[in-house]
């Protein structure tokens, strides 16, 4: 199911006037949709018609983007990956949708999302292998970009909802710095770490996305010699690694992997510099999950009063826990998190990005596990941008990745860092 890997950003300068090619575009995507759906699964809701007037001339010109169903869409029904809200459909669209189609893009669907961004799994099975896992939460748009339906797809990140599938499903993730693209029309998972992301096949293809809805600099895009000013691959001076006193969760393979792409970006005249982080791991996953078990409380809590029988045990679980934090314990972490991201330069030890594992391994075997986000926890909490793009398989023909973060406000210059790691590493596909 999987597909090629191209980049999106010439053919758009190239058609920006071109009708023809918007709607060859969607109906292409359309087409692979229907002959994939039955079994990736990707979409809750794909409508049955697209409306490309005024598309030509701006800047996505009818580009086809996937939606995760966490981001309301007033023309398209929206469930949070909630059974609460099955029939719901928003009065508004989400900040980011508006943006969207502002510049010409075309809703192309709603994507599978856990429940409410958290561990209920949705349907959306993996592209590379139907009995694995795509992860979560951002099921079905990380899919339905590793299956080739949609060159562009937006997620959400609370913990590691947009890295850990993009390294399962083979594709480029992108996580923004925190409060760089508005979460307003997104549900909330925890308003304090919760983050809009994107899903490509290309870092020229998130780097598209950076420069419409981080930066909103349409006129990156207004050539191909503008792009070439605005993105190019850059390689760092130095890279710090990170592996963390948590090394021992990475399988061998991952870790092989992992090893393999250091010694490759090495042999290309990249400097390695051994890092530890600023805090110990552990210490930033107790303050990121005491964040995240009382502002689900407070978010989801009264829904759970209201339906308790359409709530997951999960979600439920997840509630109680944030019930038993104190006061004054959820206040420490909120401090804790606010110190570490004034000083999150720390975390990059002079460094210009810094690399980490995006996952323990290769995406877990059956539907009910949408994996481990342990290496992706330090950045949704500090706030920092994070990438991951494919760097190998697993011995099952799995995808592997490699994940990159730079410093708060520093995206471009990650993302260019991406693009000349991505050229270093092996062909993925």
């Amino acid at each position: 199911m999987n597909s090629e890997n191209q980049s999106c950003v010439s053919a758009i300068i190239a058609s920006r006037g071109d009708a023809d090619a918007s709607r060859a575009r969607l109906a292409q995507a359309s087409a692979r949709a229907d002959e994939l759906e039955p079994q990736l699964k990707a979409f809750r809701f794909r409508p049955n018609h697209y409306d490309l007037d005024g598309a030509a001339g701006k800047p996505l010109a009818g580009l086809p983007i996937a939606l995760k169903d966490l981001i309301s869409t007033a023309d398209m029904p929206t469930a949070y990956g909630s059974r609460i809200y099955a029939e719901f459909t928003p009065a508004e669209d989400a900040e980011i949708v508006t943006r969207i189609r502002e510049y010409g893009g075309i809703v192309f669907g709603k994507t599978v999302t856990t429940e409410f961004a958290w561990r209920e799994p949705g349907p959306t099975v993996n592209p590379w292998h139907s009995e694995h896992t795509p992860g979560g939460s951002s099921s079905g748009s990380a899919a339905a970009v590793g299956a080739g339906i949609v060159p562009l797809a937006l997620g959400t990140q609370t913990v590691g909802s947009v890295i850990r599938p993009a390294a399962f499903c083979g594709v480029i993730g992108y996580k923004p710095t925190y409060g760089r693209v508005s979460c307003a029309g997104v549900h909330p998972c925890a308003p304090s770490l919760d983050h809009i992301g994107f899903f490509a096949n290309t870092v020229d293809d998130v780097a598209l996305a950076h420069a419409l809805f981080v930066e909103s600099k349409p006129e990156a895009i207004a050539s191909q010699e503008a792009w070439s000013r605005y993105f190019e691959p850059r390689r760092p001076h130095k890279l710090g690694v990170v592996r963390t006193s948590m090394w021992n969760l990475p399988d061998s393979e991952q870790k092989a992997n992992f090893e393999a792409s250091l010694e490759r970006l090495s042999a290309a005249g990249m400097t390695l510099v051994e890092l530890d982080l600023h805090v110990d791991l552990p210490v930033l996953l107790d303050a990121l999950q005491t964040i995240l078990q009382v502002e689900a409380l407070k978010g989801i809590g009264p829904l759970i009063d209201k339906h308790p029988d359409k709530v997951s045990e999960r979600m439920k679980a997840l509630t109680a826990a944030g019930a038993a934090v104190p006061a004054a314990r959820y206040q420490e972490a909120l401090a804790l998190q606010a110190e570490l991201r004034a000083a999150s330069a720390v975390f990059l030890g002079g460094c210009d990005a810094v690399a980490m594992v995006p996952a323990t391994g290769e995406a877990p075997l059956g539907l009910d596990d949408t994996g481990d986000a342990t290496f992706c926890a330090p950045w949704s909490l500090l706030g920092m941008p994070a990438v991951t793009i494919p760097s190998g398989r697993s011995a099952k023909g799995l995808p592997l990745g490699f994940q990159l973060a730079g410093d708060r406000g520093a995206d471009l210059s990650m993302l260019q860092i991406a693009a000349w790691v991505k050229a270093a590493l092996p062909a993925f596909r």
